[in-house]
């Protein structure tokens, strides 16, 4: 039975009508008033800007070739001996026939971005907007910047076939767990993951076996998802290795 409460439509939702009267409608305000710039940071218009990101990044890197992503800290430059071990990874990588994807920024990300562009092959870099600026190093072939954390990271897990990570902080172990999870989960394909520094990684990994491990928080097999090794030529080989038997189509390239 229908009532006799007023009810109008504004746009496609159907309210119960106050009693007052519209003002305007939503064409007249959008072709009469003038700007209102707290509509940038209403949620509506993330949600659109977020979408604008996996488009940007879908498209520049949809025929990326079978690459390899390096992680590491941007603290560490030229001169320390991660740098010239990221140097080497990058250069091995291309060599191989990788494109080398890293974090776009300074340090062992700069580092695997060069050796791959001094070896002429193609050099991807993903940055990220941080409060202190940060704009991607000159080695970079083909580069995008990014506002979100989650948009980015998805890039590094479409576009690689491995990963590589040199030492780092926060940010590297947050890039690494997150390969390491989606790896032990099946979100992902068994791709090839690779520690380079068996001194700064080997303290981790104990801790690992001892505590997650012994208190059944990982499975036996969980810690032979990664390699540990000092050696470039050893975590090339590893991939190239691997790759043999995994099924990813872009890998046949």
């Amino acid at each position: 039975m229908a009532t006799d409460k007023n009810r109008t439509l504004r746009g496609p939702v159907l309210v119960r009508n106050d009693g007052g009267q519209q003002d305007s409608t939503y064409d007249q305000r959008l072709l009469e008033l003038g700007s209102d710039h707290d509509w940038q940071h209403a949620d509506p218009w993330r949600i659109l800007r977020i979408q604008s990101e996996f488009v940007s990044g879908f498209d520049a890197l949809s025929s990326l070739p079978k690459a390899v992503t390096v992680f590491g800290s941007a603290r560490l430059n030229e001169g320390t001996p991660e740098y010239g071990q990221g140097v080497a990874v990058g250069k091995g990588l291309t060599e191989a026939g990788y494109a080398v994807i890293t974090g776009g920024g300074p340090g062992l990300m700069e580092a695997g971005n060069r050796g791959a562009s001094e070896a002429d092959g193609l050099s991807v870099g993903l940055g990220i907007e941080l409060p202190h600026e940060q704009s991607l190093n000159t080695w970079v072939d083909l580069g995008i910047n990014f506002r979100y954390f989650f948009a980015r990271k998805t890039m590094f897990l479409k576009y690689s076939q491995a990963f590589v990570a040199l030492p780092g902080g926060f940010g590297t172990m947050d890039e690494l767990f997150e390969v390491l999870c989606m790896v032990q989960t099946g979100k992902i394909t068994n791709f090839p993951i690779v520690l380079v520094g068996t001194e700064f990684w080997g303290g981790l990994v104990d801790w690992m076996r001892e505590r997650m491990l012994a208190m059944g928080l990982i499975s036996d097999g969980d810690l032979d998802l990664f390699l540990v090794t000092d050696s470039p030529e050893e975590t090339v080989r590893y991939i190239v290795d691997k790759h043999q038997t995994m099924t990813d189509g872009r890998l046949r390239d």
